[in-house]
């Protein structure tokens, strides 16, 4: 089944894709280093101009201690902006940074500043753990909820946001027993196929947005975190309970590419697509695997 799905060029022609192939005259100029100190590092992504931003909940829980730093073309970490909660996914709309956090959706101006885009109330139902983000080309944007993960470990769903911030929900755990946690998103560019990768199950599901219909497409990927894929057809999937990072070629093949990290979190490629940026939650760091 996966096989199937990474064979089919023209829906696997992923938004992640097209922003990442865009070309800018301020890439990246420095081979990427390992930086630590970071506090609780969830998530990251590559803006066109090079920078790169990452979300640090530090204190789990602790309501105004979050923020995002932003590391420059060379490599100089600094604070972008502050005072959210438990900021987690990332994405990047026009000049727009768009935040999960908690349970409703922020956006940040090109110059750091705060609001927010997606009230708690804007949701059919209250969110119990907003989680990753995802953007496609028409400005819409996907957000997982992975539920009540440490008491009941229910109310996963997920949910589709347009560009005025109106919020759709696509599939829940009521609907389906399947959504247990989601986590990782992945859009293609008509927005009319998710992948989603299962936090508790571990399992890659496809979602059909328009029908509502939950596809088995891999198993196996621990407590999944973060989806992306390359150009050349390679996705990669962070298993955030095991330290890991799996590679799926286009014939299916998955293959462990790094061990070790104590929870690697919501991963991204650099603009290039030379490098993927692993979040290390727990460790404090953000690494990056160079990529063949």
């Amino acid at each position: 089944m996966l096989k199937k799905y990474l064979q089919m060029s023209v829906i696997i022609t992923l938004s992640a894709v097209a922003m990442a192939c865009q070309t800018t005259s301020q890439s990246m100029h420095y081979v990427p280093q390992k930086v630590t100190g970071l506090k609780t590092p969830e998530s990251v992504v590559q803006a066109k101009d090079g920078r790169i931003f990452v979300s640090e909940i530090n204190g789990f829980g602790k309501d105004g201690d979050g923020q995002i730093s932003v590391i420059d073309t060379q490599g100089k970490v600094t604070i972008f902006a502050t005072g959210l909660d438990d900021p987690k996914g990332l994405a990047i709309i026009a000049n727009n940074l768009y935040v999960a956090d908690k349970t409703k959706i922020i956006k940040i101006t090109a110059e750091g500043q705060s609001s927010v885009f997606v009230t708690t109330e804007s949701f059919p139902t209250v969110p119990f753990f907003l989680n990753d983000l995802e953007a496609d080309p028409q400005g819409n944007l996907y957000v997982s909820d992975s539920g009540d993960l440490f008491n009941t470990g229910k109310g996963g769903a997920i949910y589709k946001i347009s560009p005025e911030g109106k919020v759709k929900l696509l599939i829940s755990a009521l609907q389906d027993t399947r959504i247990k946690a989601p986590n990782g998103l992945l859009a293609d560019d008509t927005g009319n196929v998710l992948l989603c990768v299962d936090f508790t199950s571990g399992i890659l599901y496809s979602l059909d947005t328009q029908s509502g219909k939950l596809t088995d497409v891999a198993a196996g990927f621990g407590g999944g975190d973060g989806l992306v894929h390359h150009s050349n057809g390679t996705m990669y999937v962070s298993d955030w309970k095991n330290g890991k990072v799996f590679s799926v070629n286009r014939a299916g093949d998955v293959k462990e590419i790094k061990s070790g990290y104590q929870s690697a979190a919501d991963i991204a490629f650099t603009k290039d697509e030379k490098y993927l940026m692993v979040p290390d939650m727990k460790a404090g760091e953000l690494d990056f695997i160079a990529l063949p």
